[in-house]
């Protein structure tokens, strides 16, 4: 019989591919997703046919509870998050809620309703925030620079906490920053990408832009979700930092995607807005993925510049159809 996988955040990017691994797998795939007036399936439409949506929500005990009981999953993905860190400045008490005791919702559902599932938790490079060494591991101490930071540290800890009182097996992906065509336009990645291709299509002047010096190690959504699948099929539940071992700014982000679309000078198409920047910023994060490479076997197959590309190649194919 094939095993029974929940997501929450299914809609989102990495919910959409893990959707896609984990149907590749021979899973059968059930989606969490809370009632909203619009519809938010875009990134799913493809496979809609082949999952099973359930409705609940993170700030809903009950209705975690309830999906739980019903399923029976084997495995649990927590993808659901408020995860953009400007609008954790600005609803810090929602990031809370979702973000953060969100987790202890859904492992309070699993410890209730189905305590033989295997539970991934999605935490984030972010929980290291003025990053105290580098590279960061899966020992070096946090130090979050944002309510989102701060929401995933408390969802991460959470999470041990369960592992180690209850004996269930739940463990965490500290996931350095991973992105796809997928991503959401509102974070930086595809703010760019979606900007240089506006540019080269003549639809847009100028590209607005916060601080160019900060950096992270960017990689591949489609290539993470094998990372978080492969936690679950150990032995032992434990955590594990995911990144590329890489790092590159945002100024780097920036060439790159000018390059793909033959643009020189990128200076004259970018403006620097103070609006853009956080009220405490994160300079540098860097994964030493060490431990995800020796004992899961896994490491990243897509690299920056294919990462840049593969983002431009959609957003241009997107604007020229007028989507």
């Amino acid at each position: 019989m094939s095993k029974k996988a929940l997501i929450t955040g299914i809609t989102g990017q990495d919910g959409s591919y893990m959707a896609e691994f984990l149907l590749a797998k021979g899973y059968q795939v059930y989606g969490l997703t809370r009632r909203t007036s619009t519809i938010t399936t875009e990134r799913i439409k493809h496979i809609a046919a082949n999952i099973q949506l359930v409705e609940g929500d993170l700030t809903d005990q009950h209705s975690l509870t309830h999906v739980v009981r019903e399923i029976k999953p084997d495995e649990v993905y927590n993808l659901a998050a408020q995860s953009f860190v400007p609008s954790s400045f600005k609803q810090p008490v929602l990031t809370g809620e979702v973000t953060a005791l969100g987790v202890t919702r859904i492992l309070e559902a699993i410890r209730v309703g189905y305590p033989q599932a295997k539970f991934y938790q999605a935490s984030s490079s972010e929980m290291y925030g003025k990053a105290q060494e580098v590279p960061q591991t899966e020992h070096t101490p946090f130090y979050p620079r944002s309510p989102y930071g701060v929401a995933k540290l408390y969802g991460h800890w959470i999470t041990v906490n369960y592992r180690e009182s209850y004996n269930m097996f739940a463990c965490s992906g500290i996931c350095f920053n991973h992105e796809s065509p997928r991503r959401g336009t509102e974070f930086v990645t595809r703010k760019i990408t979606q900007g240089v291709a506006r540019i080269k299509l003549g639809k847009q002047k100028k590209l607005l832009m916060g601080n160019l010096d900060a950096k992270r190690d960017w990689g591949f959504a489609g290539d993470y979700v094998e990372a978080m699948w492969l936690m679950l099929q150990q032995e032992n539940p434990e955590d594990f930092v995911i990144g590329t071992g890489e790092t590159h700014s945002v100024k780097e982000f920036l060439v790159e995607a000018f390059k793909a679309v033959g643009i020189k000078n990128w200076q004259d198409w970018v403006e620097i807005d103070k609006n853009f920047y956080r009220p405490a910023e994160v300079d540098l994060l860097i994964a030493d993925p060490k431990k995800a490479f020796t004992k899961l076997n896994w490491k990243p197959k897509t690299s920056f510049s294919q990462l840049v590309a593969m983002m431009i190649k959609n957003d241009l194919k997107k604007e020229e159809a007028g989507v």
